[in-house]
């Protein structure tokens, strides 16, 4: 008589717990496909606030510093412009957007690296496409070798790669 008392309770336990449970969950709002176009390239109510002068343009909800523009190289019919956010310091984090034109469709990927050509003592590092460009945190190798740069590998989707490197201008 004793299991037919407690198999039940057993059984009801775990059923108030989940209830008691699924109604503390909440439901996140997805944020749009494309931004809106009043909104700075940014998707509406993503908490995203631009100050005068905030010229950057990622969504990962903070500023990186000032922009600096690194230039233009040329390579396999590509046209890749680069900037940087902030600053680089040695051990650190460096910020750059990266814009490829030309070419046959869109990269497959695009990776960067703060050091030498070679990647000695770099960490290669994968870019977010972000709208039109893409978006890449580096670390920045300590100590930083004599003449380092940012390197930009465009992978086509061809699988051909092509790296160019850019002056720091730190």
């Amino acid at each position: 008589m004793k299991f037919t008392c407690t198999f039940p309770l057993v059984l009801a336990l775990p059923a108030l717990a989940l209830a008691v449970a699924v109604p503390a969950c909440e439901k996140k709002a997805e944020s749009p496909a494309k931004p809106s176009a009043n909104t700075g390239g940014h998707a509406a109510g993503d908490g995203h606030d631009h100050k005068d002068g905030d010229d950057h343009d990622h969504r990962d909800g903070h500023g990186h510093g000032p922009r600096t523009e690194l230039g233009s190289q040329s390579a396999g019919g590509m046209t890749i412009v680069a900037a940087r956010e902030g600053g680089v310091t040695p051990g650190g984090e460096a910020t750059f957007d990266i814009a490829v034109t030309g070419g046959a469709g869109r990269p497959a990927a695009v990776r960067v690296w703060v050091g030498t050509q070679d990647g000695k003592g770099s960490i290669k590092g994968k870019a977010e496409a972000e709208g039109d460009g893409w978006h890449a945190h580096a670390e920045v190798p300590k100590p930083l070798p004599a003449g380092s740069k940012l390197w930009v590998e465009v992978e086509t989707a061809k699988g051909e790669k092509h790296v160019v490197g850019f002056d720091l201008k730190s």
